[in-house]
């Protein structure tokens, strides 16, 4: 089994995407040439998100280990990216079996009517993976690894279900889908209260800056592409110590403008194909169960954030934050991670954000100003469990992307800096039975209140559409 499922994450979103929604469209009967045109559409999608990714960390990388070398800026913890967290995970013994137990769990809490959420996003199932891994090597127990992955996974569920509506609200042609990527979850109580605090202050929530309002008071200076060139060659410059060689480096500052500029206009340009891959999907889906299992309305597919970090919105904080999360790190007392791979992951902090807050730059901006804040410290303290974990994987495989520099502990932005991996990290490894008992009973309190929402709305619709029939009749 784990050589199956390794093969399967091996192969990639890319790959199995196409493969997937073959099948899933063969099966609520749309014809094969649609399916396979909605499948591959979604590969194009993640092979060009991973490119445009792959631009702005071959770009940004190098420059910010230079800032950091010419202003002696090492700190304790090294940052080992998304990648590397994910090989952890993966590698472990909770990673080699967390598909298929959360297709379990899965499954069960549709069955039982606690989650409306069928999470098809394999990839991101690394997330569960790898709370468990941390939790696992912290507290030498696989039982434990395995109690917290799948309290991250119902609670992440539940969370999609919850932020499901406001999600297809706004994002436009997202109808039917949800996001159970518990990075993102994690920081929806963080929206939702800073929004409602902000809201309260007089004159906050007449102040309406989107995306759009930038670029209309603005002109050129409120488009993300312009802001990705300012940004870029900011950067450029602080990799120089005197103005002679910024003279000097001229072709490279600009140069580096223009792939940040590069970035900020392709990813919207490649999320569309994630959009045209699932509309006929979704579509279908909702016309089947619609028509053949009454009572099973509003059921979600659940989705990679990919989708969705083409918002100009997410695009405009994520820019102004990288330069921003830097300087915090260095001057934060007691923060001892410093962000360099992980930057890249910037934007899937703000899919779920944005339903809160509207799509509002500054709010966005300052609910990702306060969990960055957090994220610092909490990868901070997370740094050693997950670097007796890397060190063991790196041991056993040889992997050189898990390999962690000397004298130096390991960590990653994603998925460390959630609120919710570090919440459960806590109260498994540290807090055992009593954090265990406060996780069970959290859980089980969320699970019957989605029930009764799921109930409630099931009914609702059953009887606005027999009250439809009985009008057309």
């Amino acid at each position: 089994m784990e050589s199956v499922f390794s093969y399967i994450i091996s192969l990639g979103a890319a790959v199995m995407m196409p493969v997937i929604f073959t099948i899933l469209g063969l099966c609520i009967g749309i014809k094969f040439g649609n399916a396979l045109n909605a499948g591959l559409k979604v590969g194009v999608g993640f092979v060009g998100l991973s490119i445009v990714t792959a631009l702005l960390t071959s770009a940004l990388g190098p420059a910010l280990e230079k800032v950091v070398q010419i202003y002696d800026l090492q700190l304790k913890v090294f940052d080992m990216g998304w990648p590397a967290a994910a090989a952890v995970a993966y590698n472990t013994a909770v990673g080699a079996f967390i598909i298929p137990v959360c297709l379990g769990v899965n499954l069960l809490m549709l069955f039982t009517k606690t989650t409306r959420t069928v999470n098809i996003d394999l990839w991101n199932y690394w997330h569960f993976a790898f709370i468990g891994a941390v939790v696992y090597f912290a507290s030498d127990s696989l039982a434990w690894g395995f109690f917290a992955a799948i309290i991250c996974y119902i609670i992440t569920l539940i969370l999609a279900d919850m932020t499901a509506k406001k999600f297809q609200t706004y994002y436009k042609d997202m109808d039917g889908i949800s996001i159970p990527q518990p990075f993102c979850a994690g920081f929806v109580p963080f929206a939702w209260a800073i929004n409602k605090g902000l809201d309260k202050i007089p004159g906050m929530n007449r102040l309406e800056i989107d995306a759009q309002g930038l670029k209309n008071k603005f002109g050129l200076l409120g488009e993300p592409l312009f802001l990705g060139v300012v940004v870029g060659i900011v950067i450029g410059c602080l990799t120089c110590q005197t103005w002679e060689q910024i003279v000097d480096n001229i072709p490279y500052i600009l140069g580096l403008g223009i792939k940040m500029g590069a970035v900020m206009a392709l990813i919207p340009r490649v999320t569309v194909f994630f959009i045209e891959g699932l509309k006929p999907i979704s579509d279908a889906t909702r016309n089947l169960i619609a028509r053949k299992f009454k009572g099973a309305e509003g059921l979600n597919i659940g989705m990679s954030p990919a989708l969705v970090i083409g918002d100009p919105t997410t695009l405009v904080v994520s820019l102004l934050l990288i330069p921003v999360t830097l300087l915090l790190a260095v001057l934060l007392p007691g923060n001892e991670f410093l962000p360099l791979a992980s930057l890249a992951g910037m934007f899937y902090i703000f899919p779920l954000v944005l339903p809160f807050t509207r799509g509002n730059v500054l709010k966005t901006f300052i609910v990702g100003l306060v969990v960055i804040v957090l994220g610092l410290y909490m990868v901070t303290n997370m740094a050693g469990a997950f670097t007796l974990a890397a060190r063991d994987v790196f041991a056993a495989t040889g992997d050189s992307t898990v390999a962690i520099p000397a004298h130096f502990e390991g960590g990653s932005l994603d998925f460390a800096s959630s609120p919710l991996a570090w919440i459960i990290y806590q109260c498994s490894a540290n807090l055992k039975y009593i954090g265990a008992g406060i996780l069970v009973l959290i859980s089980a309190v969320m699970m019957w209140w989605n029930r009764v929402l799921i109930i409630r709305n099931q009914k609702a619709m059953i009887a606005a559409n027999s009250t439809e029939i009985q009008t057309t009749e």
